[in-house]
């Protein structure tokens, strides 16, 4: 699975899209790494996405899988929410609805700032 376990590659398309002020969706993110969607991909890149944050967290780098999300509503995936992350900023609600989505635009601007204002990568 060239690309998808590839940290350094997908740190930096997610920088990338920080920079842009962008999220990206798990299937936009497979097809920049040369992948069409398939959950097998899709729960590898997973596994680097845990790897990245865990990476940036030691920096002081806020995360950067929040900006990976499902095309069909613009949230993250299931992995992301079970992961912990979003019980870890206070949110113990549903996955989905108007306190998650405001969760995830918070992370989301966090990522977009910091990465406006860090021209390293």
């Amino acid at each position: 699975m060239p690309g998808v376990a590839d940290p350094v590659r997908v740190r930096a398309l997610l920088v990338a899209a920080a920079r842009a002020r962008s999220a990206v969706s798990y299937a936009g993110l497979l097809g920049q790494l040369g992948h069409r969607f398939t959950r097998p991909l899709m729960r590898s890149l997973c596994r680097t996405l845990d790897a990245i944050d865990a990476e940036a967290a030691g920096r002081g780098e806020p995360e950067l899988a929040v900006l990976v999300v499902r095309e069909s509503d613009g949230l993250p995936g299931q992995g992301w929410w079970a992961g912990g992350r979003a019980l870890m900023m206070g949110h113990d609600g549903p996955w989905t609805g108007p306190a998650a989505r405001a969760l995830v635009a918070r992370l989301q601007a966090e990522a977009f700032d910091y990465w406006a204002a860090h021209l390293e990568s």
